[in-house]
Parts: structure tokens; sequence; C-alpha cells
């Protein structure tokens, strides 16, 4: 098969990024051409400051050195830039006359600066500040003249200034607006941050406006003067005024543009599906980004469309600022300037160089803007992206994570925001022995920008993962606003791909995939066999897609499903038989006591969950109790699955004096409706027939509570290692419509969650009003969902036929998945007959 002709125009991060994912995906899809019209590889534009600065060398920031695209089988023509894009014969041509076919194409062209039109603006010694070129420009000029003039002070303005400080320079810094940075910093923390960069020879006017670049008698630039009349000597002017899409080239191929080539959520231009752009010349929805972390996240979602899959999405993003100036440290994300319909929470020490402000609005955190301390920046921003509710941490949020999450209980991460005051000699993963000034050399000279290459690079938080959070916080200081934080379940599912839960549970579905190895070969898995942590997943999403048709694969499942029971620390078995309900009979009781004294279990116990539990079965045992079991009616409590696990109930009107509803009775019918039914996680229910709620049905996955007039329904809930209280989700008049609700949800929670995600996380991440629109307001939807789930519990195959049945005779060929190694090994159990 003949590979098609990519080609991009631009070599920057943005477009080098997405031929590495493309590369990931589709190794040998393309043809792959690349024009750059600087002469050399891709580099790191965010270290040009410390280049300037004299802390870095070119080498040092280098990506990608030409060697890279050599080995990729990619064509680089350096020094090269493109001068026309025919799009009818699907051709570009080049400034030397190279002109090269394609069936896709990549615009990469980023960002030009913008030039101030004022007279004298071509002079010698008028530059800008944006690639190698530039840096190298004003490192000679620093070693030849005094006096130079930034004409900026935004985030390039501020760098560009810090490092010919460096280098021996007199600084002036000139701005039109009321102070520095203010599209990052409000104006006191902007004020803060100007006192501490003159206190360090930095100078400024601000509210000034430029009119016009003077020569001097060598015909270099020798001043700058303002429309006041003021000048200012200037052997060195750099124009640091903001930059521009650059869009010169799609335009005359008649592309729309708009502050930027307009694309869609895919990157392809609105005009030409063809025609593809990342980076700072993209405009989607009306924003042309200008930080890494967005660009990169453009460039994954552009490579999965050019390599076929067509799953991923770029739906924007939101975005944050995190730098160093001169040694301040500098954080804001969101809205931090806040108003009238906002609550502020300041914290503004002068003396002390720490100025802290954070905005709230309906309870959430909609912005922060910090200098002097920034430790928690990461954080911050985390609740902003996340649009979580803070109510209830307010009164401690100033203080910082570990502060706030002391006083809220959870200790967990309480390390995570004095990372950044470590010293380099600091051990930050005691498993691997790797120290923070290991990671921080890593970042800086691999150019990483994600937790999962910081892991593969220098294995810190590659194994117990204690020190994630830590090993995050340098990374986030490090990078600055080119850090990717990303969710769990954003990430990659596991090392064997770099597909995230999501990506994989849409193709099985849009791509009609029945197995696990189909799914691994549409989705070209870095394993021939997967591991541990894929394989369950992809079951688990291949089943719950597709209950007819998809392949259940028994190798799939750990060792607690195969041998339905729990593994004990002293490698014996827990035993739990089903008790409808919670209810039981004297036979069921008399089954089990038989079967105890005939295995010599050594406990018996009743669980919380209203059952039995038979611990310290041995492993031999397990065929033979299931079968004297089995032989009295009994069925597994399904105590190890992911599955229902159980409905507690109370007595109901059926006993109590206080009881409305027939608690007892709605309880067996739910639990028998859900019987075998295969969820993300483990699902418990209760039922209370009062508003006592004696059944603890207000920290379930699906709480029932019994009202004069029917019942009310909760959803969410959790009573693990950190409660959740359950959430209302409505009220119903009847049983027939409590498992209508309660089962539609239990649909919607089984095909939009991902594997090992608990009802109290899945509507953390797509809000109770999404789950609330879909079952409760949406009639017809309910109905659906509800029938689907009906459908898969009567005509799918039973995941546990073979414990129903019981067989005398049971042999695995199986991986171990709770054995890393993932060693194949053979667990025969005979009994006699």
């Amino acid at each position: 098969m003949q590979k098609q002709k990519l080609v991009m125009v631009g070599n920057g991060m943005a477009g080098v990024k997405t031929l590495e994912e493309l590369l990931k995906h589709a190794p040998d899809c393309f043809d792959i051409t690349v024009f750059g019209a600087e002469p050399h590889g891709n580099y790191n534009r965010i270290l040009l400051s410390p280049v300037l600065a004299g802390e870095m060398t070119l080498p040092d920031i280098m990506l990608n050195d030409l060697d890279w695209y050599r080995d990729n089988g990619i064509t680089l023509h350096a020094g090269r830039k493109v001068v026309e894009i025919n799009r009818a014969r699907r051709t570009v041509r080049a400034d030397d006359g190279t002109e090269v076919a394609y069936d896709r194409l990549l615009l990469a062209t980023g960002s030009v600066p913008f030039i101030l039109p004022v007279p004298g603006k071509d002079l010698p010694g008028v530059i800008a500040y944006r690639d190698i070129a530039d840096t190298e420009a004003m490192i000679d000029a620093a070693r030849h003249h005094r006096h130079a003039v930034v004409i900026g002070a935004g985030l390039l303005g501020l760098e560009a200034a810090n490092g010919l400080i460096l280098r021996g320079m007199e600084v002036t810094v000139v701005h039109l607006g009321g102070w520095i940075m203010e599209r990052q910093l409000d104006k006191s923390a902007a004020d803060m941050l100007q006192a501490s960069l003159e206190a360090k020879g930095m100078k400024f006017c601000l509210q000034a406006q430029t009119a016009e670049l003077v020569a001097a008698d060598s015909g270099r630039v020798g001043a700058v003067r303002l429309k006041d009349g003021t000048e200012l000597a200037a052997d060195l002017v750099v124009m640091a005024a903001g930059i521009r899409p650059s869009t010169s080239l799609a335009e005359s191929a008649r592309l729309l543009c708009d502050r930027g080539i307009v694309v869609t959520d895919t990157l392809q231009t609105v005009t030409d599906p063809r025609v593809y752009a990342v980076g700072e010349c993209a405009n989607h929805r009306g924003t042309a980004y200008g930080l890494v972390a967005p660009l990169f996240d453009q460039a994954k979602v552009c490579a999965n469309h050019l390599a076929g899959f067509g799953i991923g999405r770029y739906e924007g993003s939101v975005t944050s600022t995190k730098l160093k100036v001169t040694g301040v440290d500098v954080f804001s994300a969101g809205d931090f300037q806040g108003g009238a319909d906002c609550d502020e929470i300041v914290l503004h020490d002068r003396a002390g160089g720490v100025y802290k402000k954070l905005v709230l609005k309906d309870d959430k955190l909609a912005g922060a803007v910090m200098v002097g301390d920034t430790a928690d920046g990461a954080w911050y921003f985390q609740l902003v992206r996340e649009g979580k509710d803070v109510s209830e941490m307010r009164d401690h949020l100033m203080f910082g994570q570990s502060f706030t999450q002391s006083q809220l209980g959870d200790a967990g991460h309480q390390g995570q925001s004095q990372a950044a005051l470590l010293p380099d000699s600091a051990e930050i993963c005691g498993c691997n022995g790797v120290c923070k000034g290991t990671i921080v050399k890593t970042i800086r000279e691999k150019g990483l920008f994600t937790l999962e290459e910081v892991k593969k690079h220098t294995k810190a938080s590659s194994s117990c993962g204690s020190c994630t959070g830590l090993v995050e916080q340098i990374l986030a200081s490090t990078v600055g606003g080119a850090y990717q934080s990303t969710d769990k379940y954003a990430k990659p599912v596991c090392g064997c791909t770099e597909h995230t839960h999501g990506e994989v549970r849409e193709a099985i579905r849009q791509h009609k995939l029945l197995s696990i190895p189909d799914t691994m070969r549409a989705l070209e898995w870095s394993t021939p066999n997967g591991c541990a942590t894929c394989r369950p997943a992809l079951n688990y999403y291949l089943i719950s897609t597709w209950p007819f048709e998809a392949e259940d694969d028994p190798q799939s499942r750990f060792i607690n499903e195969r041998a339905h029971a729990n593994i004990q620390k002293d490698g014996t078995y827990s035993v739990v038989p089903r008790m409808w309900g919670g209810l039981t009979t004297p036979d069921e009781l008399r089954a089990i006591a038989d079967a105890a004294e005939k295995y010599k279990v050594p406990t018996v116990k009743v669980t919380g969950g209203q059952r039995i539990d038979l611990l310290g079965v041995k492993k031999a045992d397990l065929p033979l109790i299931w079968s004297d079991l089995n032989a009295a009616g009994m069925v597994s409590g399904h105590a190890y699955g992911k599955s229902l696990r159980t409905v507690k109930t109370c007595v109901g009107m059926e006993h109590c004096r206080f009881g409305t509803q027939l608690a007892m009775d709605l309880g067996v019918k739910l639990e028998k409706m859900l019987f075998g039914m295969w969820s993300p996680h483990k699902v418990k229910l209760a039922v209370s027939g009062c508003p006592r709620n004696c059944a603890e049905s207000g920290i379930k996955d699906v709480g029932i509570i019994g009202v004069d007039s029917g019942y009310e329904l909760y959803v969410a809930g959790n009573g693990g290692i950190k409660t959740e209280v359950a959430q209302f989700f409505c009220k119903v008049g009847s049983d027939e419509e409590v498992m209508e609700y309660g089962g539609a949800f239990l649909q919607l929670y089984r095909e939009e969650a991902y594997y090992l995600e608990r009802t109290c996380h899945y509507i953390e991440r797509v809000g109770l009003e999404h789950a609330k629109k879909r079952v409760v307001e949406d009639v017809a939807n309910r109905k659906a969902l509800y029938e689907r789930l009906l459908f898969a519990l009567k005509d799918a195959p039973d995941p546990w036929a073979e414990q129903r049945t019981a067989p005398l005779v049971r042999n695995y060929q199986t991986i171990d998945l709770n054995n890393s190694s993932g060693d194949r090994h053979g667990l025969a159990e005979t009994v006699s007959s």
C-alpha cells in the first residue's frame, strides 16, 4: 500500500509534537516532509530566556536535532520558507523553488512579533524577541553596547529585560499599560513584582507611548522618543509588544482566517478538510493560544485524526501562567480580576514579598493570582479547572493545599506545596533514590512537559506513587505554563498505550470492536498481550458496550473473580454467599453452618452488607464449598466483583412501627433485578423504609428512603476511605419507578464511567445535573437506558454461569493479574464426585 504524503509548514514545538504523536499512532501511514524557516531542528522556545541570561546554551534547548528527522524518515527542508500553497494541485512551493505534493497539509506557522509602526522601526539594533536569531543578536549587542530599551512589559518583555540586565546592560522597560503584565497580574500583584524588579536594576516607564526611534550618528538606533517628548538612550531596542498569528500564507491560499487560521474541534481548517492547523497560528472557537500546554493538546488531537482514528476532539483549554522573573515567582489562572459578583480573599504582605488573591464565584474558585509564594499554584489551577465546590474549605483556602487538607482531615497530599522550597539535594523518590536536582536537570535537558515523561526518564513516581504530588509540583515550577497536568482518567490507560479511557471506550463503540486482541490491534497497543491494568479495563468496556457479541475473556479477570472468593493476606479465601436483600432462611443458615464445619472454616462473620462471610477457606476447597452451597440454592454474593455487591435493607413497614414502605420486599426485587450486572466498580444499594434511614442509604451508590408518599432516591454515595454523602436525585411514587429510575442511573454509569471509577467520582466528573437531565428529565432516554439494562442482564452471557453450575472439575490457564510479572501458571482444582 502506497503511503500518503503529509507536508508540514513550520518546524516549531506544536507542529513537531503533532508528528511525534502521529509516529506513535501510525508510523507507516505517511511520507512526511517538513519546511522550517530556521536552519535548525526543533527547539524549546520557552527556554530562550535562560539562553539569553547565560544559564543555558543552544544545544541545551534542542528538542529534536537533525538526526531525529533522519532516524524517523522525515524529509526536513531547514532554512526554507514556504511562499505558496496551491490547494487545487495540492502542492506547496518554497522560496528556493522546491515544490512538494501533499495529500494532507499541516500548517504550524506559529506567530510573528508585532512591530510598532513608528519611524525608525527598521534601524539596525531594533529587533523582536522571537527565535534563536533574535536571542543571538541580543547577546551580541550586550557585548558591545550598554543601553537597552524593551518595549512591552508582558511576559516576553520582562524576560528579555532580565536577560539583558544579567548580560550587563542598563535596561528600561516602556509600557503603554498602567501596570506590568496586565494579562497575568492584577495591579497589586504587578506593583509588588515591579518593586522587586526595580530593586535589581530594572527601570520602568509606564503609561508611555513610543513616538519614534531615533538614529545615532553611526546609523544605528540611538534613542527612543516617547510621545511626551522624553528620550531614552537605546543602543538596542527590543520590540516585545505582542504577537500575531502567522496567517499570510494561509490567507494567500484562501483559507478562512480571523485572528488566526480558523479550525474545527478536529484541528481541520473550516475551508479545506485536507488542511490542518495547530499552534499559535490556529484560531479555535475564537481563541488563539500562546502557551505550550493547549498547543500540545491540539497536537494530540490532530495526530489522532491524521492517523485515521477520528475519536479525539479538542474543546479548548483553561490556562495558567507560572514563571520566575529574576527569582520572583509569579502565578495566575482563571478570572483573577474578579468583579461585583465575586468575592475576594487577599493576603498582601509587602514586607515579606508575598501577595495572594483568590477570586470566588458561586462557591467555586474562579481565579487566583500570586507573587512570591506560588507553591500552591498547581492546586489552585486544578480547583479552577475542575470547578469544584470550595465552600467547605473556604476558611482555609488561602493557606494552601497542605493546611486545607489537614484541616479537612485529608493528609494524603500535604507534601506537594513544599516542593518548590526544597533544595536540589532533597530526595524526592525514595523507591528509586531520585533527588530534586536530577528531576529538574532531566526536565530541562530533555524538554519534558508531562508527569508520564518524567516517570519514563527519571523513574521518579513510577513505583509506589507516594511522591507523585512532589514530582508534579517540581515539573510545574520548572516549565511554568508548559506544564500539562492531567487527571487520572485523562492519562493513558497504562504504559501499553497512549490512549485514555475515554478514547478506548469511544473507539470500541465507534468501530464495533468485539475482543481484546481486536482492540489492541486497532489502537496499536505497544505490547502484544497488555498488562494487569489494561486487560480488565478492556474486557469491561467490551462486554458493557456489546453484551451480545463481545468476547468475555476469563484471562482478564483478577484471581478473586476467577476463584469466586476474596483472597486474604494469609493466602486463604473469603466466601460470601448472597442473601437477597439481607434476608435468609433456616435452610440457608443450616447449609452455611454445615459448610463451615465440613471445611473447617476458622472464622464465620456477619458482614456490614447483611451477609455471612466464611473466612479462611483453602483454595483447594473452593469448588467443593461452592458445590455444597449451590446444592442448597445459594449463589455467590460477588463480594469480589466489579458488580452489584449488596442491597442493604431495614425491616421496613413489614415489621417496624415507624416504617412507611416495604423496604425488604423492594430490596429483594432490586437485588434480583441487578444480579450479574457488570459495572465499572463495585456497586452498593440500600433501602430504608422510613426517613430514620436505618439501612444507611445516604452513603450508597444508590440509596432509597421511604417516605409517606413514596421514595426519595439518592445517588453517588460512598462509605469507603473518604465518606461521600449521597446526593438527592429524585422522588418517585412506586416500587416500579424506583427500579426504573435507579436502573437507568446505573446503566448511565455503566455506559459513561471509566473502569474503576466509583459512582461518586463519576458524578464528580460529569456533574449531578448531567445525570438528572439524562435520567429524571428526559423520559424517553430514561426508559431507553432502563431497557438496555434489562436487555443486557437478561440476554447477555452470564459472567458467573460457571460458578452457578458449580462444576466439580475446573482447570484454569490464565495470566495471574495479581502477579506483576504476568507469568502464566496453571491452577487445577479437582474434586471427586
